[in-house]
């Protein structure tokens, strides 16, 4: 597959990343051989961020069962789901174990409100996995409205977004977290694909034809490309994360990054008719 990816910098956290990164997630049993197709394939495309978490199933471990052993090649992200400080810290040291590393380099809180992260002093022990090198970065995926207080602790070095041409709410929001600082990690980046390829949601995806965005699409180009290019033509998604259990659909995604951004022309002509104003 072809390398040369586009880069960013991952916010303060100075990591150059690739702006495609991959979403380890599966929601199905995955047999070994096929996670251990897609994850070297994930590598050997030039992708260099892989994000997981400790509730993706076994997703960790496979990780660490087969490509721990190309761990110069790629930063690794994963996340917690406990409101309990000793749980937290525990679950960290779980999560390394699973993945074979000695530390992450960046660790996210996966989805509290502002009162389940104020409740046992999860900020706190994020900063003790900090101090004591287990995790170089810290982090938390979240939405409104509880973003806009997480950003103002000035705390997370990470925040991790929904965001797609389908899902703009906090297209404001990631410019401003971008602009205090913090890296930005994009979740749903290609709305989990068009419905029939992938596994998005019709409702949402009826906001693609409604729109007429067909019209604007390059010969061949598919309605995710499309998807994938708007959210790459936001400069501060500095990382989008596209999960899939197919090497093709990693290749299609590869290629589409190749091509970069919309043009200024298209992207602001989608906006317009994402907005209802298509003349």
């Amino acid at each position: 597959m072809p390398k040369g990816l586009p880069t960013a910098i991952l916010g303060r956290t100075g990591l150059e990343v690739t702006r495609l990164a991959y979403g380890a997630g599966h929601r199905k049993p995955m047999d070994d051989a096929q996670r251990e197709t897609i994850l070297n394939a994930v590598l050997d495309a030039g992708i260099n961020l892989i994000d997981t978490a400790i509730s993706y199933g076994n997703s960790e471990e496979l990780i660490g069962r087969y490509i721990s052993h190309r761990r110069d090649e790629f930063y690794v992200a994963t996340k917690g789901h406990e409101w309990e400080r000793d749980a937290l810290l525990r679950g960290l040291d779980t999560s390394l174990g699973r993945l074979k590393l000695d530390y992450v380099d960046v660790f996210q809180l996966h989805g509290p409100s502002v009162d389940e992260c104020e409740a046992d002093g999860l900020v706190d022990a994020m900063l003790e996995m900090r101090r004591q090198g287990k995790a170089r970065w810290i982090g938390v995926s979240t939405n409104l409205p509880h973003l806009p207080t997480f950003l103002e602790w000035g705390v997370f070095d990470v925040f991790q977004l929904p965001y797609s041409a389908l899902e703009r709410d906090h297209e404001g929001w990631i410019t401003r977290s971008a602009e205090a600082g913090a890296g930005i990690l994009i979740r749903g980046g290609v709305a989990l694909g068009e419905p029939g390829v992938g596994k998005g949601d019709p409702s949402q995806w009826r906001r693609f034809e409604e729109a007429g965005l067909d019209e604007l699409r390059e010969p061949g180009e598919s309605r995710t490309a499309f998807v994938l290019r708007f959210t790459l033509s936001h400069p501060h998604a500095h990382a989008n994360l596209v999960g899939t259990t197919n090497p093709a659909h990693v290749k299609e995604n590869v290629e589409a990054m190749l091509r970069g951004p919309l043009s200024s022309d298209v992207h602001a002509e989608a906006v317009r008719r994402l907005e209802g104003k298509k003349i």
